[in-house]
């Protein structure tokens, strides 16, 4: 089916609406605090006006277990530097914990090399207690660093919790990131241990990570132990097997000898995790996140916006070295089972996953909207031959999906699906725009603002603005903000990262749009917005336009303006297999920008590339490719290491721009 800007797809019922978590808070928030609301709007605007009552109320609410008074909401409300629930201990293991259902399991892990396995909540804890009393046996306590180098399976959850319950800080690479990337992140936070695998498998290939991890061993001099978890490739005994890492210990051993599990309740600021910006052009930020500050937050997400509630089976595709793992793994604070994938999602074809989701009962799946958008192009028709019985909802992010995506969802998977895109980012660990199941669904619209988040759209005179596209700004802070990044003391990284433009102010460097019924449009990265004839436009507006084409599978557009010179306008273009860049397929292309989009944003050429430069998040590359193209350092441009598909950038690195000869760096 098609689908136009706006349209009206899908609306929840009474029933649907009644049995969501949002719903069942409101009704708390009437009886228990006297505060009733006509809407998701007017509940939004008390969340952002009164902090004080709002996160309280998300406390109290959800119950949370901790040491100390919860009365002093904010210390300090002033951003950056908001201090919260200061008087507060608690920790996020047991958090999850206290969810546990014996009705239904904590995992359930797709590995594209094996049958799935289920872990109880009962295996679960006992897992975690037996690591934890290993990592405390070993010296690890409160405040040291554990690092992780491991796929998206059972034991990089169990490590992360027994890290958790210790008050361990925790930070993970996925075992696809090369050397230099991941020293890049783990010798900016110093660790002492590591857990790290062998091998992993991808698209029914295995890959030897021994050596890789080895010089990153080297690398890192401060680690004092290795605990080694088996990946494809590794067999007991095979002198071929054998690990060159030092103070290296099995993960069976690790796990061996069962403990009680105990929790370290550690202050309400005490650094949960470590997680990093994309890195592809200079050394990534290493944000801090706190135990207080993601319970409340995915809490908050996951129940009342993402309606994950207790017993659904809560999938998010996403490798261990992406933010929406960590929001993943917060759905077992909700109680529900976490389904874990590891590997190729389309292998070994492109109903593989759909085929899981059904068969496995999937309440919630998330996904990068490129999934999405491939699947469709791919001709795939998830509802052939399915039911999806338990599917209530479908959420997507990384980028903005494409109109077209919208009516495959509803034509070719399911009817009375719940699809959501939202737009969050690392930096605090969940959505700023995202969706609401008291909301109806209206096409290339992100539903809402979360709760708590007080996003604006801002003019170049830091107005707020209604109906036209701005900065999206938050101007109030919330807990889910970095406590600091690591190693900047004096905080001038962090000012610098998000507060230099309106201070006072967080500017996340995205363009936005909001309606006046409160839904939102993202337009695309604000550092790489095309100014053309004084008319800017974000790059996702021509995207969304040439990526409805069903020849195109994807692109990227890059204005490169030389001093001195015109400047030039190139899009390249990924084509569906079979198809060629045909001058009548061009010709399509630049009229569909020019009639859809802007005139004056049509192309000054268009070109046929294998492969869009994307991080290992999935974004494009824009910005590293426009400096490329305007002469700079290849080395200087982006890290191989944190590329999805490293080869992409070697069309841009010999790619000539016509009339550009001499061109210099930027």
């Amino acid at each position: 089916m098609a689908a136009e800007q706006g349209q009206l797809l899908w609306s929840p019922s009474p029933q649907q609406i009644a049995q969501s978590g949002l719903a069942h808070y409101m009704d708390w928030l009437a009886a228990q605090r006297g505060l009733g609301f006509d809407g998701y709007q007017s509940l939004w605007q008390w969340s952002v006006t009164d902090l004080d009552g709002f996160w309280r109320s998300i406390w109290d609410y959800f119950g949370i277990e901790a040491d100390g008074d919860p009365a002093r909401v904010l210390g300090e409300r002033g951003m950056p530097g908001a201090q919260w629930f200061p008087d507060t201990h608690l920790n996020y293991a047991e958090h999850v914990f206290r969810n546990a259902g014996s009705g239904w399991p904590a995992l359930i892990a797709r590995c594209e090399s094996a049958e799935p396995v289920e872990l109880t909540w009962r295996q679960l804890r006992r897992d975690v207690g037996a690591l934890a009393a290993t990592l405390r046996r070993l010296g690890i306590g409160r405040g040291d660093r554990v690092v992780a180098y491991l796929p998206n399976v059972p034991q990089t959850v169990v490590a992360f919790l027994a890290c958790a319950s210790i008050g361990a800080v925790w930070s993970s690479c996925a075992p696809e990131m090369g050397r230099s990337v991941v020293l890049d992140r783990f010798r900016q936070i110093g660790p002492r241990l590591i857990f790290a695998t062998d091998s992993y498998t991808y698209a029914a290939k295995s890959f030897d990570r021994r050596a890789v991890l080895d010089e990153v061993l080297q690398g890192l001099p401060g680690i004092e132990h290795v605990i080694h978890v088996p990946g494809p490739l590794f067999r007991p005994g095979d002198p071929s097997c054998a690990l060159p890492w030092r103070h290296s210990s099995a993960w069976d051993d690790a796990l061996a000898r069962p403990a009680e599990l105990a929790f370290e309740r550690v202050p309400f600021s005490h650094p949960l995790w470590v997680v990093y910006s994309s890195g592809t052009t200079g050394l990534p930020k290493a944000m801090v996140h706190s135990h207080g500050g993601i319970v409340l937050t995915h809490l908050k997400t996951n129940r009342l916006q993402h309606d994950v509630r207790p017993g659904d089976r809560f999938m998010f595709l996403g490798s261990t070295g992406w933010i929406v793992w960590n929001l993943m793994v917060g759905g077992l604070l909700a109680g529900a089972t976490v389904v874990l994938s590891d590997g190729n999602p389309t292998s070994p074809d492109d109903d593989a996953l759909w085929d899981f989701i059904d068969r496995h009962q999937v309440t919630l799946f998330g996904c990068g909207a490129a999934f999405l958008v491939k699947s469709m192009k791919a001709g795939v028709v998830p509802g052939r031959g399915r039911s999806f019985r338990k599917l209530r909802a479908i959420h997507c992010t990384g980028s903005p999906l494409p109109l077209p995506a919208y009516g495959w969802v509803y034509g070719s998977i399911k009817r009375d699906l719940w699809l959501a895109s939202v737009s969050g980012g690392t930096d605090i660990a969940a959505g700023f725009v995202a969706c609401a199941p008291l909301l109806p669904v209206h096409a290339g619209e992100i539903q809402c603002r979360e709760l708590g988040v007080a996003a604006h759209a801002f003019d170049e005179q830091g107005r707020s603005v209604v109906g036209e596209m701005g900065e999206l700004v938050i101007t109030e802070p919330m807990p889910s903000m970095p406590v600091h990044f690591w190693n900047d003391d004096d905080g001038s990284r962090y000012r610098d990262s998000y507060f230099d433009t309106f201070p006072g102010c967080w500017r996340h460097g995205d363009w936005i749009a909001f309606s006046e019924r409160g839904t939102a449009v993202i337009y695309g990265r604000s550092d790489t917005t095309i100014n053309r004839f004084g008319i800017r436009m974000g790059t996702a507006e021509i995207y969304r336009v040439v990526e409805e084409i069903p020849a195109v599978v994807d692109s990227l557009v890059v204005d490169l303006e030389f001093l001195g010179r015109p400047s030039f306008m190139p899009l390249f273009v990924v084509l569906a297999p079979g198809m060629a860049l045909t001058d009548a397929l061009v010709i399509e292309i630049r009229n569909a920008i020019r009639t859809r989009a802007s005139a004056r944003h049509v192309p000054d050429a268009v070109v046929q590339v294998a492969e869009v430069p994307r991080t290992l998040t999935g974004k494009k590359m824009e910005l590293p490719v426009r400096k490329l193209l305007l002469g700079a350092d290849p080395a200087k441009v982006a890290s191989p290491d944190a590329m999805a598909n490293p080869r992409s950038i070697d069309f841009f690195v010999q790619y000539r721009v016509p009339g550009a000869a001499g061109a210099g760096e930027e």
